[in-house]
């Protein structure tokens, strides 16, 4: 498995277009796992998605590949892992993005050394929990423009 420690991520930039077609694969699953991943939170945790918890499931997934801000990416013996900094364009009045982290891999029968030879699945949304010096809990999967683009697993 492929951590921090076992691959190096190149530094956050633009996204390119191998990024933006890559991203634009598999949009339509981010957006139907994002919606799912916001009801459970809400079921349980409702501060992951706190600020965006007044736009509509039609408005928090308005976002598309020109969405896409920043990626960092690495490559290990698996495949391709593509880090994203996604800019939800409906919430107004403040900076909102989503980290998303896709997983690419060869095609079946390819060795996946050209970008039409890759294929590309969502690995994860990141979800953030923080414990603070008092022992309170911070929880967010909404995240800043400020807010570095990290590796992570949730």
């Amino acid at each position: 498995m492929a951590t921090s420690e076992t691959v190096q991520l190149n530094d956050a930039h633009a996204p390119q277009q191998a990024s933006l077609d890559a991203f634009s694969s598999i949009i339509d699953s981010l957006k139907e796992e994002l919606v799912k991943m916001r009801r459970d939170h809400d079921k349980h945790e409702p501060e992951y998605f706190r600020a965006v918890s007044s736009l509509s499931d039609a408005q928090l997934t308005s976002f598309s590949a020109s969405d896409l801000e920043t990626v960092r990416v690495a490559a290990s013996a698996y495949g391709l892992h593509l880090f994203g900094k996604v800019r939800l364009p409906a919430v107004e009045g403040q900076d909102a993005y989503i980290h998303v982290r896709i997983f690419g891999s060869a095609k079946e029968g390819t060795d996946g050394s050209s970008t039409d030879e890759r294929e590309y699945k969502l690995h994860s949304i990141h979800t953030e929990e923080v414990v603070k010096g008092d022992g309170d809990r911070v929880y967010r999967a909404v995240f800043g423009k400020g807010d570095e683009l990290e590796w992570f697993d949730t």
